[in-house]
């Protein structure tokens, strides 16, 4: 299995032979260059270290320059790495969309969007309170602790604090279309993430399970 890097470019939908409407996120996966390949002679573990949206080159740090010319490689923003793909690979190489195939099941990881400091209803999806006439206590925890015994509240209570901006993968989305001409790839569903939102796309690992 290996990935690609994309860019979310915004959610529409597809009819289906029959009429059936389809919801599907349109991704943009421009061609990514390998940047450094992993051995486990080296490294211990096999990957490729691929890169994704270009750069100026004089927004580079030195190093960052370097290891990007020991590759051949141009300026990118993001660094990834992915599983090794099938076929001898070597730095300078690019990987683009034609590793998919249309209909097969892929997984896409990225950062769900971020809610900021959130109660429990939102971000637990915790009932409430009465919604009774005088009650004063309609969207909080409850009680979250004990008397005497243990005297504390238990670590991991479910309590308001930071919602979303967090890692997010989702299996098992169909490719529904690959646009070669203008490196697009629809999949069937959502993704996490808002519009222009990098996202790591990868041949599911689980066999469709």
């Amino acid at each position: 299995m290996s990935g690609l890097m994309a860019r979310k470019v915004g959610m529409t939908r597809i009819f289906r032979e029959g009429g059936k409407s389809v919801p599907v996120t349109v991704l943009e996966a421009e061609p990514c260059p390998v940047v450094q390949v992993k051995t486990p002679e080296r490294d211990g573990y096999e990957a490729v270290q691929i890169g994704y949206s270009p750069k100026r080159e004089s927004r580079l740090s030195r190093p960052m320059a370097g290891h990007l010319g020991r590759a051949g490689a141009g300026a990118v923003a993001r660094l990834k790495e992915v599983p090794l793909p099938e076929g001898e690979v070597k730095e300078g190489d690019t990987l683009d969309v034609t590793m998919f195939e249309e209909g097969e099941l892929v997984d896409v990881t990225g950062y769900s969007k971020g809610r900021g400091f959130q109660g429990v209803v939102k971000r637990h999806g915790f009932s409430g309170g009465d919604e009774s006439h005088g009650n004063k206590s309609k969207r909080v925890p409850g009680a979250i602790g004990q008397c005497a015994t243990p005297s504390r509240v238990y670590k991991n209570r479910k309590m308001p604090g930071r919602h979303g901006g967090r890692k997010v993968t989702v299996r098992n989305l169909e490719v529904v279309e690959i646009d070669v001409e203008n490196n697009l790839l629809v999949v069937k569903g959502a993704v996490p993430g808002s519009k222009n939102g990098y996202l790591l796309v990868r041949k599911n690992s689980r066999g469709g399970a």
